[in-house]
C-alpha cells in the first residue's frame, strides 16, 4: 500500500496544472460573463460553504419511510443483504441497528424483507433538511424513495430543497435522478427503451428524440440533472448492466452519446434551459469489462485497447459538451478509477480542457479503503480521491465528508486550490443550468407531461429496435390464426422494462405499469381475445430474486398447443440491475429451455421471443423454432410494437449492437484481432480456433430484402491529413417498404501490432419504398483509421485498407505513416 499512497502523493504536486495554459480547445467554449460570476461566487465563499458543494447526499436520510401493516423480517433482511454482496461482518453490524433505524434505511426500497403486505409513504422531514443544508451546506442530493412518486410530490420535495439552500447558502442545489430510459422515478412518466434497444436501431435521432423528451419531463419533476447516458463498452455478455449500454462496439456508443448529450441538454452548453438537463455520463471507464464477469469488480483491459476503444465514447460525450462524469466503481489494471490522477486529471480534464465536473459512484470513496485497501481509512481515501481529481462525492449516508475533507485542508493534505477548482467546476454547472436564476421548473409551461406525442415516440423506437433474427416463413402472421403465448416473460410488464424501471431493480411495481400492455394484451388487441390463448407453462417467483421460478406447468401448455396455429414462447430474464443482477450460468434457465423443448416436440411452428438485458445461451433451443426475435427491454410499448412487427403492421429494422454467444467459452466480438480467427499448430496437433456465435454484431432481417452496389471511394490512395468520401447504393428490392441500417467497416491489412477482424467507422439510416434507390455518403477522416501503438500513442501506417459496406468492398492506400504525440487526435 505505501508505494500506491506515494504514487499519489506525488501528482498531487502537479495539482495546479489543470489551471495552467491549456493549448487543446475547450470542450465547452468558455463564456466570458458566466464565468465571472463562477470567480466572483468562490472567492466569496468559505471553506465550509466549499466542501459542502463538493458532498451529495441521498434524499433517504432527509426524511423516513413509514412501512404499515407489515414487520421486519431479520432473517429475510440477511439474506437480502447477502444478496447484495454485503459480507457476513457487514450483515451483522448493520443488524445492530433497531428495527426503526434499518426501515429509515432500507424501507423504501421495495425488498422481501418484511412480514405482512407492507405499504410504504415516504414523508420529507423539514427540520433535518433544514439542519442539514444549514450545517454542512450541502451542494447536491439524489435519488428517490424506493419508488416513483408523482410529479406534484417532486416539485414539492425539490421546491423545498431549494428554498433551503437559497436561504442558507444562496447556492441551489443540483437534484439528480437515475433517468436512464425515461423519467425513471416519476409515475405516468414516458419509459422509452432501454439504452440497448437504441444501439439496436442504429438510429441517432432516435437517441436524441428520447434524450429530449427525458430531458421535458424531468424538468418537469424539478429534476435539473440525469445519470445518464451510459457509454460502458458490453463487451462481456456475462455482466448484468449490458442492457444499460449501447453494446460492444465503440462507434455505435460514441455516435449515441453525441446524440443523446445534444438531446438532453439543447445547442447551448453554456445555457442550458429549462427543457433541458445536465448530462452525467457513466460509468468512466472499463467499468464494463470485469473480469470476473461479476459488477463491480477488476478489469484488466491492454493499455492501448483502453486508450482506442473504451475511452473513445467518453472523449466524444466530453467533446459534445457532457456537463460531469461519473465514475467507475472498480479498478483497471490494480488502479482504482476514484483514485486515478492520470485517468481524472490527466485524461479526462486537462487532455481534453474540459471544465464539467467528476461525481463519484454510490459511496466509491469508501470503497477506497473498505473494499480496495488502497487507504487507510476513510479520511484517507477522500484525499487520494479529491487529489486524484474527484469534484463531488455521492456519500449516500453521512456527512462526515464534509467533517473530513475540511480536516485535510486545514493540514495541507489537500490544497486550497484543489477545493476551489472542484468548487468552481459544480458551481459553474449550476449558472449553466440557469438555477440561480430560477431553481425550480415544472408546473405551467410543462402540459406535454406523459402526453400522447412522447408515448408514440417511445412506440416508434420500439418498432426500430427490436430484431428479427430469423423467420423461416411463418413471420407476418395472419389475422385469423390461433396463437398460443407461452413462457415467463409473456404477461408481465416489469420484463419489458427491465431495472431503473419505476424502482431500482424494476421489482414490485406492477401497479405503474397497468395502463400498459404486456405481450398477451398486446397480442389479443392485435389479433382478437379469442384467437390468443395465454398458457405460460413457466412463471418467474415475484417473491424471490430476479432468476428464481415457480414450479412449472410445462404440460399445461403443451395441451394448449393443440388449439393452437402457432406458438410465440416469450423467454429470457426477469428484470435486475447493477450487482444483483450478477449470475453463474449464462444459459437460458433449464425450465425455458424444457419449455420449449417440450412445445418442438407438439410440431406446431414456434416463433421465440428473447426479452432479456444480456445474451442468454439458447443454442440448443434455437433450432426448434421458425423465427427468433429479439426484443431486448423495450418499454412500456415494447409490447405493442411486437404485436406491429409480428403483425406485419410495421417492418423490422434493427440490427444486433452486440455478437449473440453460441458457447460459454466462445465469448467474443465483432472486432476480434485476426489471430483468433485461425490458430494452427503443425506437428501432431492442429487448433481450430475459429470464432464461433450464435449472431454476430450487425445482423438483423426485415420483411424486405436489400441490395448493396456501386460502392465508390473518391481517392484510392490518401495521407494521414486526408478525408475519404466514400458512397453506396442501397435498393430495396422486396415489396415492403423499410429501414436499413448502413453500416461502414474498414479493415487494415498489416500492421505492426496484430490488426482488428475489422471496425465499424460510421453508420446511417436510410428509408426505403419498394423499388426505391437511394446513394448513401459518408465522409472518413483518413485518422480514424489510425490504432494505438504498444507505446500508448495513435498511429497510422502506410499500407492497404479495406472499405466495406455489406457485400461491396473496395481497398485503398495509405501512403503515410504518421505517430501522434498528442492523446487524442
Amino acid at each position: 500500500m505505501k508505494s500506491f499512497l506515494s504514487s499519489v502523493a506525488l501528482v498531487t504536486l502537479g495539482l495546479c496544472s489543470c489551471t495552467q495554459q491549456n493549448k487543446v480547445e475547450p470542450a465547452i467554449p468558455r463564456d466570458a460573463e458566466l464565468e465571472a460570476k463562477v470567480e466572483a461566487l468562490v472567492s466569496k465563499m468559505t471553506l465550509d460553504e466549499k466542501v459542502g458543494q463538493m458532498l451529495e447526499l441521498n434524499l433517504d436520510v432527509l426524511g423516513k419511510t413509514v412501512v404499515e401493516n407489515a414487520t421486519l423480517n431479520r432473517n429475510k433482511l440477511k439474506v437480502v443483504l447477502s444478496q447484495f454482496g454485503r459480507s457476513d461482518a457487514e450483515v451483522e453490524q448493520f443488524l445492530t441497528q433497531s428495527d426503526e433505524e434499518i426501515i429509515a434505511a432500507l424501507g423504501s426500497y421495495n425488498l422481501d424483507i418484511f412480514d405482512g403486505t407492507p405499504s410504504r409513504r415516504w414523508e420529507l422531514d423539514e427540520v433535518k433538511l433544514d439542519t442539514t443544508i444549514a450545517k454542512y451546506k450541502v451542494g447536491s442530493i439524489l435519488n428517490a424513495p424506493g419508488k416513483a412518486v408523482s410529479v406534484e410530490d417532486w416539485q414539492k420535495w425539490i421546491r423545498l430543497i431549494q428554498e433551503k439552500s437559497m436561504n442558507h447558502i444562496g447556492i441551489p442545489d443540483i437534484y439528480g435522478l437515475d433517468n436512464n430510459h425515461g423519467v425513471t422515478y416519476v409515475q405516468a412518466g414516458t419509459l422509452f427503451p432501454q439504452p440497448i434497444n437504441l444501439a439496436a436501431s442504429f438510429n441517432t435521432d432516435l437517441a436524441t428524440e428520447m434524450a429530449q423528451i427525458t430531458a421535458y419531463e424531468s424538468r418537469a419533476a424539478n429534476c435539473p440533472w440525469v445519470y445518464n447516458p451510459v457509454v460502458d463498452l458490453g463487451r462481456d455478455p456475462r455482466w448484468s448492466r449490458i442492457w444499460e449500454s449501447f453494446g460492444e462496439d465503440a462507434t455505435v456508443n460514441s455516435k449515441m452519446v453525441v446524440a443523446e448529450v445534444k438531446g438532453y441538454q439543447g445547442e447551448d452548453n453554456n445555457h442550458i434551459g429549462k427543457y433541458g438537463v445536465a448530462t452525467s455520463v457513466k460509468h468512466y471507464f472499463g467499468y464494463g469489462a470485469p473480469f470476473s464477469g461479476k459488477d463491480r469488480t477488476p478489469a484488466y483491459i491492454a493499455p492501448n485497447m483502453l486508450r482506442e476503444k473504451y475511452f473513445e465514447p467518453f472523449k466524444a460525450a466530453i467533446l459534445a459538451g457532457a456537463q460531469t462524469v461519473m465514475v467507475n466503481s472498480a479498478s483497471i489494471n490494480g488502479v482504482p478509477v476514484h483514485a486515478s490522477y492520470e485517468y481524472l486529471t490527466k485524461w479526462l480534464k486537462e487532455d481534453l480542457n474540459w471544465d464539467g465536473f467528476i461525481v463519484t459512484d454510490w459511496a466509491d470513496i469508501n470503497n477506497l479503503f473498505q473494499r480496495e485497501k488502497v487507504a487507510k481509512d476513510k479520511k484517507d481515501a477522500i484525499r487520494i480521491a479529491i487529489n486524484a481529481g474527484i469534484d463531488m462525492s455521492m456519500d449516500p449516508y453521512s456527512t462526515e465528508f464534509c467533517v473530513l475533507l475540511k480536516e485535510l485542508v486545514n493540514e495541507g493534505a489537500v490544497k486550497m486550490s484543489r477545493i476551489d477548482d472542484a468548487v468552481k467546476r459544480i458551481v459553474r454547472v449550476k449558472y449553466r443550468l440557469g438555477l440561480f436564476d430560477e431553481p425550480n421548473t415544472g408546473g405551467e409551461g410543462y402540459e406535454k407531461y406523459g402526453c400522447e406525442e412522447h408515448a408514440l415516440a417511445a412506440l416508434k423506437a420500439a418498432e426500430e429496435s427490436e430484431v428479427l433474427l430469423k423467420n423461416e416463413g411463418v413471420l407476418p402472421i395472419a389475422k385469423g390464426k390461433k396463437i398460443l403465448v407461452t413462457g415467463p416473460n409473456a404477461n408481465q410488464m416489469r420484463c419489458l422494462n427491465g431495472g431503473w424501471s419505476y424502482t431500482w431493480q424494476g421489482s414490485n411495481a406492477e401497479d405503474l405499469s397497468e395502463s400498459y400492455n404486456t405481450i398477451f394484451e398486446a397480442l389479443c388487441n392485435k389479433y382478437g381475445k379469442n384467437n390468443v390463448i395465454l398458457e405460460q407453462g413457466v412463471t418467474y417467483n415475484e417473491q424471490g430474486q430476479y432468476y428464481d421460478e415457480n414450479k412449472p406447468e410445462i404440460e399445461k401448455a403443451v395441451r394448449a398447443a393443440a388449439k393452437a396455429d402457432i406458438i410465440i414462447a416469450c423467454i429470457g430474464e426477469n428484470s435486475y440491475c447493477e450487482t444483483p443482477g450478477n449470475l453463474n450460468d449464462l444459459n437460458i434457465s433449464a425450465n425455458q429451455s424444457d419449455l420449449v423443448k417440450a412445445l418442438a416436440k407438439t410440431g406446431k411452428p414456434i416463433v421465440l421471443v428473447l426479452n432479456e438485458g444480456r445474451p442468454r445461451l439458447i443454442t440448443d433451443i434455437e433450432p426448434l423454432a421458425k423465427a427468433v426475435v429479439h426484443i431486448f427491454l423495450p418499454g412500456n410499448y415494447g409490447a405493442d410494437a411486437l404485436a406491429n412487427l409480428l403483425a406485419g403492421d410495421a417492418n423490422f429494422s434493427a440490427k444486433m449492437p452486440y455478437t449473440y454467444p453460441r458457447e460459454i467459452n466462445s465469448l467474443n466480438t465483432y472486432d476480434y484481432k485476426v489471430s483468433e480467427e485461425v490458430g494452427t499448430m503443425s506437428g501432431a496437433y492442429n487448433y481450430d480456433a475459429k470464432v464461433s456465435l450464435l449472431w454476430p454484431f450487425g445482423y438483423g432481417l426485415s420483411y424486405t430484402s436489400y441490395a448493396y452496389s456501386n460502392l465508390k471511394v473518391d481517392k484510392s490512395t490518401f495521407g494521414v491529413n486526408d478525408i475519404i468520401n466514400i458512397s453506396v447504393d442501397v435498393t430495396n428490392t422486396g415489396n415492403v417498404a423499410g429501414k436499413e441500417p448502413v453500416l461502414l467497416y474498414t479493415s487494415d491489412v498489416v500492421a505492426s501490432i496484430v490488426p482488428d477482424n475489422k471496425r465499424l467507422r460510421d453508420f446511417t439510416k436510410v428509408a426505403l419504398n419498394p423499388g426505391e434507390t437511394k446513394t448513401v455518403s459518408f465522409s472518413l477522416p483518413a485518422k480514424k483509421l489510425a490504432f494505438v501503438n504498444n507505446e500508448g500513442k495513435w498511429t497510422l501506417e502506410a499500407g492497404e485498407f479495406i472499405i466495406k459496406i455489406a457485400q461491396e468492398s473496395v481497398s485503398v492506400e495509405c501512403t503515410d505513416t504518421k505517430i501522434w504525440d498528442e492523446p487524442n487526435i
